[in-house]
């Protein structure tokens, strides 16, 4: 039987603190600690790492055996069947569209997905060197100048519009972020292609001919989406939802959730993934890196390994994996360079006992980067393409927060370490 209270005992003169125990559907109890200030002591917990900031409804990651549900469903089973809308509506929705609802629901964002002309000058003013993520991050919150007549986050109404606007939009924005950055004018969209072949429309077509999305990479890029989409309450989503809990309107908030997952330790990983592969260069090389990584005194880490979240297999990058083995095979590149250092890298991986020991097995991100390099995706897109993807799951996210009757303006405690009172002193007398 599941505990239902538990006690919290001190060695000085406070009295005993009686806290309940609170059970979700699946993982672990949580103690609530909400009283805790009214008898005067707080928790501490750099990095929430036990620390349940909310709670959700839409996705359950269990790190030990590896699994990843999206309302309930696996991974697995929705990265097979569905395509990125179908999995966003679920997020969205906590249910999967039928037929109906799927067709209204891709209507519906296929009507979003032009930008306010203006926002054309919001690009220009950036220089043509910028990262695509800095462009990203300008022009998302730029938005809410635009896009100002559904912005009352406790309307259900408008946030079901400004969810709509930014799952349309996005790929419009991150599309037009590299074609920017690459000199290239930008290409509109293409309602009649779907969700993944609007954006590689987008992102590679020029005005000058036709552009027909190969149909394998196609389906390659909507698995990366559907991997992306959500993955519980990390430093994005949490981000995401410590903005939003503020009141501030959908497009600033998601606006900081990319910059959060611009961060290298967040979503960097698939980009430091090839730029990993770049310094070993070539495979006669691996034994010297390995010897590397294993060695604590050394700086050099294997990317694109073990996952902070996972301490068994990634269940994406079973995914992932299969998807890079389709696309290398469709674009000939089996004995490109590049590529045979990545797959003999992952087999000592997955062979070696001193990563098989730790559990150290190639994640999503290590995969999802390949195949991108192999569709011709530049690095410098690889996060703004993270950021696409997760829009899904960051909406659901805001949208659940404020729909949430129990959710407060973010305000976390701190435990002081500086100087204790001391009085002002003259500059005069100070030494």
């Amino acid at each position: 039987m599941k505990p239902t209270k538990a006690t919290i005992t001190f060695d000085n003169t406070l009295k005993p603190i009686e806290l309940p125990v609170l059970s979700g559907t699946a993982g672990n109890d949580v103690i609530d600690i909400r009283a805790l200030g009214k008898h005067g002591v707080f928790t501490y917990d750099p990095g929430f790492m036990s620390t349940a900031s909310c709670g959700s409804q839409i996705t359950f990651i269990d790190g030990e055996k590896g699994l990843l549900y999206h309302r309930g469903y696996p991974i697995e089973q929705l990265a097979e069947h569905c395509d990125f809308l179908e999995v966003s509506y679920l997020l969205m929705h906590g249910e999967l569209p039928n037929a109906t609802e799927k067709n209204e629901f891709t209507k519906t964002i296929s009507g979003h997905t032009m930008l306010h002309d203006q926002l054309n000058n919001i690009f220009r003013g950036f220089r043509r060197d910028a990262h695509p993520m800095a462009v990203m991050i300008g022009v998302v919150g730029s938005m809410s100048a635009f896009y100002f007549d559904a912005m009352d986050v406790y309307n259900p109404q408008h946030r079901a519009i400004s969810a709509h606007r930014l799952l349309a939009k996005i790929p419009t924005i991150a599309a037009w972020s590299y074609k920017y950055n690459s000199g290239q004018p930008f290409m509109y969209p293409k309602n009649s292609l779907n969700y993944a072949e609007n954006f590689m429309h987008m992102m590679f077509a020029t005005p000058c001919e036709e552009y027909t999305p190969n149909p394998v990479l196609a389906k390659a890029f909507e698995k990366i989406l559907i991997l992306h989409a959500d993955h519980e309450q990390n430093a994005s989503t949490s981000t995401v939802r410590l903005v939003g809990s503020s009141g501030a309107n959908p497009f600033a908030s998601i606006a900081a959730g990319i910059a959060s997952l611009w961060g290298p330790a967040h979503g960097g990983a698939n980009e430091a993934t090839l730029q990993m592969l770049e310094e070993i260069g070539d495979v006669s090389r691996i034994d010297e890196f390995i010897k590397r990584a294993k060695d604590k005194t050394d700086t050099f880490r294997l990317m694109g390994f073990g996952h902070r979240v996972y301490r068994n297999m990634d269940p994406r990058a079973a995914i992932m994996r299969k998807t890079c083995h389709e696309v290398l095979n469709e674009l000939g590149l089996q004995d490109d360079p590049m590529f045979k250092l990545a797959m003999e890298l992952e087999k000592i991986a997955l062979e070696d006992e001193y990563f098989v020991s730790r559990k150290l097995y190639p994640n999503v991100d290590f995969y999802s980067g390949i195949v991108m390099r192999a569709m011709g995706i530049p690095n410098s897109m690889f996060t703004a393409i993270f950021a696409l993807a997760r829009t899904a799951g960051w909406i659901a996210q805001w949208s659940e927060m404020n729909a949430d009757p129990e959710h407060k303006i973010g305000r976390p405690r701190q435990l002081y370490t500086g100087e204790a009172r001391r009085e002002f002193m003259p500059i005069e007398r100070r030494t």
